[in-house]
């Protein structure tokens, strides 16, 4: 395959022309284009649905959704939140720019999510939350983290960006048939969860994001902080962004909500099928899906063994690139090792997040991607 013909890493699912059209055409002939207006309470609603929740608002991206769920929870300036160094830069950003201290804790080794058991040591009189990650879609170990967090009266905000769609049924459940479990949305867990609708999520707005809640004060509040803080013409009540859905993206949502279930469904094909070429293949092991968790496929993260293989994870990194193949280091360098974190986290001991962020790279993933596209992807691996 030529450098011509590129298999990006990611590519954004998209509605039919004519289907978004429609849908945006009563926004021009209203010319209500921003402010809450009628897609954006549509969107609101249809996700509160499909989620599983009461309680949601609609964000203009996942970073100030993150920021206004950390400042719905009226955290003191200065006080520390325990989070995850495998992440992208917005998770420590948000608990930085809001006047708070990220601690990090590193995290387990088959999951890649953050490790319960390191958690405690690490709680302070100065500790006012924990912000964990699903990575990959792999939904965090939720019951022993919120036994920690009760056990110290803290709330628990979810990252929830890599886990739209997905729920999760207690290890009990699994004994029983799949008719018989209670599955959990991954909205709903936590105190918050927080949601990213950018263009590369397996649902998306163009650009979006979302807070869930548990209570209609917070959405409330939320829905005030997003919008200046402002209560009523005449009342500002807080200190907040411009954090407002616009019209055009919560129309992109609605069209792309209609469709989710069949483009999770076209992911879940290429997932498998990467999973049947690889398995065998010496040095590269891949990341496990946990059995109590309906998965939507958002990643599809390999791990370089560069001894076991016969080359590094940069070098392949490079092969395929050369072939036209897009991957991705993602999460590579681990947060605390940012030039703008650089010397602050030095004594912090993230073993297993820096070794996973050697390691690994995630592979061309999206709905549309061909299989014969993936055979194709495979078959440069195992050159």
């Amino acid at each position: 395959m030529s450098k011509e013909n590129n298999i990006w890493v990611t590519r954004s699912s998209m509605p039919d022309f004519e289907e978004y059209m429609e849908e945006i055409r009563p926004v021009f002939e209203s010319r209500w284009l921003t402010n809450m207006g009628a897609k954006h309470r549509e969107l609101t609603e249809k996700l509160k649905e499909y989620l599983g929740v009461g309680y949601l608002s609609l964000t203009v991206n996942g970073h100030l959704a993150l920021e206004l769920a950390l400042q719905v929870l009226d955290i003191p300036k200065g006080s520390e939140v325990i989070t995850t160094p495998f992440s992208f830069a917005s998770t420590t950003h948000a608990i930085v720019r809001m006047g708070l201290k990220p601690v990090f804790c590193d995290i387990e080794p088959k999951y890649c999510t953050l490790d319960p058991e390191k958690i405690e040591p690490l709680i302070t009189d100065r500790t006012a939350a924990i912000m964990p990650v699903h990575v990959y879609g792999n939904i965090c170990d939720v019951s022993a983290i919120a036994e920690v967090a009760e056990k110290h009266g803290l709330p628990v905000l979810y990252d929830a960006a890599h886990a739209f769609g997905e729920s999760i049924c207690s290890l009990e459940d699994l004994r029983k048939a799949e008719a018989e479990r209670t599955y959990r949305g991954a909205a709903g867990l936590g105190t918050i969860s927080v949601f990213s609708f950018h263009a590369t999520k397996v649902f998306h707005t163009i650009e979006g994001g979302a807070v869930c809640c548990g209570s209609k004060d917070m959405e409330d509040r939320l829905n005030i902080i997003r919008d200046f803080g402002i209560i009523d013409e005449e009342r500002i009540g807080e200190v907040g962004p411009n954090a407002k859905m616009n019209e055009f993206a919560a129309a992109m949502g609605l069209c792309n909500l209609r469709h989710i279930d069949e483009e999770i469904g076209k992911r879940k094909k290429v997932a498998l099928l990467y999973r049947e070429l690889l398995k065998d293949v010496e040095g590269i092991s891949l990341n496990p899906l946990k059995e109590e968790v309906r998965s939507n496929y958002a990643y599809f993260p390999i791990f370089v063994d560069e001894k076991a293989y016969g080359s590094s994870r940069d070098e392949l990194h490079l092969r395929l690139k050369s072939h036209g193949i897009g991957s991705r280091k993602y999460f590579y360098p681990i947060i605390p090792d940012f030039d703008c974190y650089s010397g602050d986290y030095a004594d912090g001991d993230f073993r297993i997040a820096r070794e996973k962020a050697a390691e690994v790279l995630t592979l061309p993933m999206y709905a549309d991607l061909k299989l014969e596209d993936v055979e194709h992807i495979v078959s440069v691996i195992k050159e």
